[in-house]
C-alpha cells in the first residue's frame, strides 16, 4: 500500500460520511464507516511518507590521500541517494 492507497481510502472515507445519505435502517452506520476509511487512509499515508523519506537518505563519503609523485593531496568524493553501497 502506497501513497495512492491512502488518499483513495480518504476520499472513499470522505464521499461515504459526507455525500452518501442513505438509512439503511439501522444495520450499517455509513458516516461511522467513512471516518474509520478516513482514520485508514491518513495512517497508512503517513507510513508510507515516512518509509519513502527513509528510502531517499544521502550517502556520503570522502577520501584523502597524498600523490607521491607531485605531493599533492587528492580528495575523492562519491554520493548516493538511493542507498546503494559506495565502492
Amino acid at each position: 500500500m502506497g501513497i495512492g492507497s491512502g488518499i483513495a481510502l480518504f476520499v472513499i472515507g470522505a464521499i461515504l460520511a459526507f455525500a452518501v445519505n442513505v438509512d439503511l435502517g439501522g444495520v450499517v452506520n455509513l458516516d461511522l464507516i467513512g471516518y474509520i476509511l478516513m482514520a485508514a487512509g491518513v495512517v497508512v499515508f503517513l507510513i508510507s511518507l515516512v518509509l519513502v523519506m527513509r528510502r531517499r537518505s544521502t550517502v556520503s563519503t570522502a577520501r584523502s590521500a597524498v600523490d607521491p609523485a607531485t605531493g599533492e593531496r587528492v580528495t575523492t568524493r562519491r554520493t548516493s541517494d538511493n542507498g546503494d553501497p559506495i565502492v
